[in-house]
C-alpha cells in the first residue's frame, strides 16, 4: 500500500540525489521482489491507497455558481488577471501515448491526422462532422497559446485597457518534454511569444529517466533500459529544484532560475493556475474567471490548493483521479486511479478536471520540495519506474474542491474516442469571428 498522507522523503537537490531516492524507495518496498516481472504482479497492491474501504462520495465540495460567487468578487479575479498576478502554467510534456502520436503540443491536425490515424482512432462506421483537412495548419499548442492571448485582450478591451499592455504583465510558465522541448522553444519564438514579454515566459523541460533493474545487491538504476517521464508529479517537484527553469535571452539561449529566484516570482503571485493542454473546453474560453474568483475567495480561509471535481462521462468514463470522503483523514481527497487497486473507470463518478488552482502558490511549491509526493511504481517493458502525481499535492496543504451547478462530464483529448470532440472544438475555434484574420496578423505566419 502507499499512502500519499505520508510519503517518504526524497532528496530534491538534483537528479541524482532524486534518483538514489528511488532506487532506495525501490529497495525498502521491494524487498523480496527478484524481478521486475514479479513487481508487475503486485503493482495494484503496491500502490493501492491505504484506506479504499473508508471513501464514501466527497462532502461538502464548493458549488461555483452566481449565488456563491458575487460580482465583487468576480471583479478581484479580473483585476489579478489585468495586472499580471496570476501565474499561468501550461503543462505540455505529455507524450499522448493513448493517442500515439507523439507530444500533444505539437500535434496538427492537418497533417498528423491522415485517414490512416483516424480509422485507428475512431471507432469503425463513426460520423466525423470536421474532417482534419478542413482545418488551418496549426498545432494544438499554437491554438491553445492563441486562445489565451485571443481571450486576454478581450477582457483588456472590456475593461477599457490596451491589450499590450495587458499581455506585457502575464507570467507564464510552460512545460515541455525532452522529445519536444526544442520544437516547442522555436514556435514561442517564432510566434513572438504570443504577444507576451519575453523576459516573464518561464520554461522547464521535464526529464525523463532511465528505468530501475534488480540485481545480485538489490535494485538499481539501469542506463541500459530506456527513459520515461515519472509522470507530472515529478514534473511538479522539478519545479522547486535549482536552475530548472530559464527564460530565453534575446538570441535565444536559455538562462536559468536558481530555486531561490523562482520562490520570489510564486511570492508575487496570488494565484498559480495550470492548464492542460488536452482541455477542450480551453479552445472555447481559456479565461475561467468565475473559477478564479472562487479560488481567490477559498484562499481567504487558508486553502492552498483547488480542485474542480466533475462528472464522468459514462458514455466514454476515463481513467483518472477519484474524489471521495476519506472518513479516516475525515475530509475530501482526490485518489489516482492507479490508486484503486483496479476499479473499472465506469465505478469513477467524481473526475479531477486537471485544472487546478494554487492560492499563494509558494506554500504548494514549498511543500513539496519539503515532504515530496508519494512514489508510486509501474513496470514498462521489463524495467521499474516511478509515477508520483501532481494531485497528492492535495494531501500536502489545505485543499478546497469545488464543481459547477452543472455536473457536465470532462471534456479533453486523451483517447482516440474523444478525437471528434478534439476537432469539432478546432473548427469551432477557428469559426469564431475575427479569430483566424487576428491570429494571421499577430503571429504574421501563414496560418
Amino acid at each position: 500500500m502507499l499512502d500519499p498522507a505520508a510519503p517518504s522523503a526524497l532528496d530534491l537537490t538534483n537528479f541524482s540525489t532524486y534518483i538514489q531516492s528511488c532506487v532506495d524507495l525501490a529497495n525498502q518496498r521491494l524487498t523480496n521482489t527478484q524481478t521486475p516481472e514479479e513487481a508487475a504482479g503486485l503493482e495494484d497492491e503496491l500502490n493501492s491507497y491505504p484506506r479504499l474501504n473508508m471513501l464514501s462520495e466527497p462532502r461538502d465540495i464548493f458549488v461555483v455558481d452566481e449565488s456563491s460567487v458575487g460580482e465583487e468578487e468576480k471583479k478581484t479575479a479580473v483585476s489579478a488577471l489585468l495586472n499580471g498576478e496570476v501565474l499561468l502554467e501550461h503543462t505540455c510534456a505529455g507524450e499522448a501515448t493513448r493517442l500515439g502520436l507523439g507530444t500533444k503540443y505539437l500535434i496538427n491536425p492537418l497533417k498528423d491526422l491522415t485517414s490512416e490515424v483516424m480509422e485507428r482512432l475512431l471507432p469503425r462506421g463513426a460520423d466525423c462532422p470536421v474532417r482534419p483537412g478542413d482545418l488551418h495548419d496549426m498545432s494544438l499548442g499554437r491554438r491553445h497559446m492563441l486562445q489565451l492571448t485571443w481571450d486576454l485582450s478581450a477582457l483588456a478591451r472590456i475593461n477599457s485597457l490596451d491589450p499590450d499592455e495587458v499581455l506585457k504583465k502575464q507570467k507564464l510558465l510552460v512545460i515541455v518534454n525532452e522529445a519536444a522541448g526544442e520544437k516547442v522553444l522555436e514556435d514561442f519564438q517564432e510566434a513572438a511569444y504570443y504577444g507576451f514579454e519575453r523576459e516573464k515566459v518561464f520554461f522547464m523541460v521535464q526529464k525523463s529517466f532511465h528505468g530501475l533493474s534488480r540485481g545480485d545487491q538489490g535494485w538499481f538504476y539501469d542506463d541500459h533500459s530506456p527513459k520515461r517521464l515519472h509522470n507530472h508529479g515529478q514534473m511538479f517537484m522539478q519545479t522547486t529544484m535549482d536552475h530548472q527553469l530559464f527564460r530565453l535571452d534575446e538570441k535565444g539561449s536559455p538562462k536559468t532560475l536558481p530555486w531561490a529566484e523562482y520562490q520570489e516570482v510564486l511570492s508575487g503571485c496570488i494565484d498559480k493556475v495550470s492548464f492542460n493542454i488536452e482541455d477542450l473546453d480551453y479552445l472555447d474560453t481559456s479565461l475561467d474567471l468565475t473559477g478564479l474568483a472562487a479560488a481567490l475567495k477559498l484562499a481567504e480561509e487558508g486553502v492552498g490548493m483547488i480542485m474542480e471535481v466533475v462528472a464522468n462521462n459514462p458514455a466514454n468514463p476515463q481513467k483518472g483521479g477519484l474524489c471521495a470522503w476519506d472518513a479516516g483523514l475525515d475530509r475530501n481527497v482526490m485518489i489516482e486511479s492507479f490508486q484503486l487497486a483496479g476499479l473499472p473507470n465506469s465505478e469513477i463518478k467524481f473526475l479531477n478536471k486537471n485544472i487546478n488552482h494554487y492560492p499563494n502558490p509558494l506554500t504548494a511549491a514549498k511543500a513539496a520540495r519539503e515532504k515530496g509526493l508519494a512514489m508510486s511504481m509501474t513496470v514498462k517493458g521489463g524495467f521499474l519506474y516511478f509515477q508520483p502525481v501532481q494531485g497528492d499535492v492535495n494531501f500536502l496543504v489545505p485543499t478546497a474542491y469545488v464543481r459547477r451547478a452543472k455536473l457536465n462530464p470532462i471534456s479533453s483529448w486523451k483517447s482516440g474516442a474523444n478525437t471528434i470532440d478534439a476537432l469539432k472544438a478546432m473548427a469551432a475555434q477557428e469559426a469564431r469571428p475575427g479569430f483566424m484574420a487576428w491570429a494571421r496578423d499577430l503571429l504574421g505566419l501563414g496560418v
